[in-house]
C-alpha cells in the first residue's frame, strides 16, 4: 500500500512539474486567444468523447492540466494509431497545434504529417507514443 501511495505522489509531482514548465504555452495561447501555435503539455484524462467519424476520423478526449485548465485533444486515427486502452484518470502527454476556443481550446495535429508540410505531433500514454 505504501508503494501505491508513493507512486501516486511521485506521479502528481511529475504532473505538476511538467505542466508548470511545458504547458505554460497552452495557458499563454488561451490567455492571448491564439491559434495555430505548437504546444506541449501533460494532463489527466477527465472525459472520453465519441470518435468523430465525419471525414477524417478523430479520437477525442478532454485532459485537465495541473493549472486546472481543460483542453480537448483531437487525434487523427486515420493517420496515427488509436489509443485503445485509455481511461479516465490516465495521464497523457501531448505535442500538437493549439486552436483557441472559449472552453479551453483544442490540440490537434498530434500525429506525423504524411506530406511533411506540418510539424509532427505526438501523444504519449503509458510508455507508448502515438504519432
Amino acid at each position: 500500500m505504501k508503494r501505491l501511495y508513493l507512486s501516486v505522489f511521485v506521479s502528481l509531482i511529475l504532473l505538476f512539474w511538467a505542466n508548470s514548465s511545458e504547458a505554460s504555452s497552452v495557458e499563454q495561447a488561451f490567455k492571448n486567444k491564439e491559434s495555430d501555435v505548437q504546444v506541449k503539455g501533460l494532463g489527466t484524462v477527465i472525459r472520453l468523447l465519441k470518435d468523430d467519424n465525419q471525414g477524417s476520423r478523430h479520437q477525442k478526449f478532454i485532459v485537465k492540466l495541473a493549472s486546472r485548465k481543460t483542453v480537448l485533444i483531437v487525434h487523427n486515427i486515420d493517420i496515427a494509431p488509436r489509443i485503445n486502452n485509455i481511461s479516465i484518470g490516465d495521464i497523457v502527454q501531448f505535442y500538437g497545434e493549439y486552436e483557441w476556443n472559449r472552453k479551453g481550446g483544442l490540440v490537434h495535429w498530434t500525429h506525423r504529417d504524411p506530406n511533411n508540410r506540418h510539424i509532427h505531433g505526438w501523444l504519449k500514454h503509458k510508455e507508448s507514443v502515438y504519432q
